[in-house]
């Protein structure tokens, strides 16, 4: 059946593999992005013109996570265009590299603006009609380090997506009962096939992490890339998850997973339920509201 999905910083990387993967599959897609007259209007370009080659419907929509009039705005778009909403795959983010020192409190609260309460822009804007309807779904974009290893110098980005990770799974138990569905797709750290780390923020304060640079971490970002490349086997491909979020849309409503790991090296993927599900059976129990378990140990 034919899905209407907004899927979020769609201009690249995972957003834009994943947009493709779901119009190819016969879905309606809107491919949001912010600046799509300036920056991104190759990406819009580039867009249109894999819809008319493939004969999909692949659309792009201007969406800045950062904003609520934005969020809005877009989320009307696609009613007035296409007369309902199914699913929000939630992917804008960005990422940054160097010591955790080095970075000014304004880069933590804008990184968490974009990773974390641009999510929530989003589904303010979508859910009261995903609520309506009494059926839809939510894709989160999650990242094995919430879980599993977590080298050094990334550690605003695995806070933000470690928020964000939390804020979906509570996302998950209170909106279960209005039939909307929670998958957290987890990928790896794939080195390459986005521009992740080849656009990653650096810190603000150089002073301070040049004395990390030049003193006993000397080597170290390289060292990290290096590490983070050599688990990756050598047919690791980043296309691998947005076919993994494609086919969870595809799935009949009540069959969604509620995580899904698309990471070569498996990081995480072991440890992530054991504790959380033990303790959440037994809370949710003593409250006598076990369904809203469901989706999440599925």
């Amino acid at each position: 059946m034919n899905k209407i999905i907004l899927v979020t910083g769609a201009s690249s990387g995972f957003g834009a593999l994943t947009a493709r993967h779901l119009a190819d599959r016969g879905h309606t897609v809107y491919a949001s992005m912010r600046d799509t007259a300036g920056r991104n209007a190759p990406q819009v370009e580039a867009a249109a013109r894999y819809a008319r080659e493939k004969g999909v419907d692949l659309r792009t929509l201007e969406l800045d996570v950062q904003s609520d009039a934005s969020a809005d705005a877009a989320v009307r778009a696609i009613l007035a265009d296409a007369g309902r909403l199914d699913g929000v795959v939630h992917n804008a983010g960005h990422m940054v590299l160097g010591p955790a020192e080095a970075f000014s409190p304004e880069q933590y609260l804008q990184l968490y603006d974009v990773n974390v309460v641009g999510t929530q822009r989003v589904n303010r804007a979508a859910l009261p009609h995903l609520r309506a309807q009494g059926r839809g779904l939510l894709v989160w974009v999650g990242s094995s380090s919430t879980r599993g290893g977590t080298p050094p110098y990334l550690a605003p980005y695995f806070a933000a997506k470690a928020a964000m990770d939390s804020l979906a799974v509570s996302y998950s138990t209170e909106l279960s009962r209005w039939g909307i569905e929670t998958t957290i797709v987890v990928p790896g750290a794939y080195t390459a096939g986005t521009n992740h780390f080849a656009h990653s923020g650096k810190p603000a304060d150089a002073a301070r992490a040049a004395e990390y640079d030049t003193g006993p971490y000397a080597g170290v970002p390289e060292r990290i890339l290096e590490g983070l490349k050599a688990l990756e086997p050598a047919d690791a491909n980043v296309d691998d998850v947005a076919a993994a979020i494609a086919r969870v849309v595809d799935l009949p409503h009540g069959q969604r997973p509620f995580r899904v790991h698309v990471d070569p090296s498996q990081d995480g993927a072991e440890t992530v339920n054991a504790v959380g599900d033990r303790v959440r059976r037994e809370m949710y129990r003593n409250l006598g509201m076990e369904d809203l378990l469901r989706p999440v140990l599925r």
